[in-house]
């Protein structure tokens, strides 16, 4: 039987220094720096935290297989110089 590799989906929040109010120029940058054979953005929507705070949850696919699991990922979105801090909030490996 053939081992097929599968496809995870991977939701990351991410926590912006400062009260963002467009998402759009922050997702640009991210997606400049994803390697494009391993990641890529399915959807991005901003969540309300609190006060007119919000994160920006991001929905990554990605191989199954990867070694180091999502740690890749958090470090790209963290090296983005307007996040602070990120979050894994949900992985799953879906069927292609």
């Amino acid at each position: 039987m053939m081992e097929m590799s599968g496809k995870v989906i991977a939701v990351i929040r991410a926590y912006p220094k400062d009260i963002v109010n467009d998402f759009t120029e922050l997702v640009r940058k991210l997606e400049e720096r994803l390697p494009k054979d391993k990641y890529s953005i399915v959807k991005w929507e901003p969540v309300d935290i609190a006060f007119g705070y919000r994160a920006l949850e991001i929905y990554f696919l990605m191989p199954e297989e990867l070694e180091g699991g999502t740690e890749e990922l958090e470090n790209i979105v963290k090296s983005i110089e307007d996040i602070d801090n990120v979050d894994v909030v949900y992985v799953s490996r879906i069927q292609t």
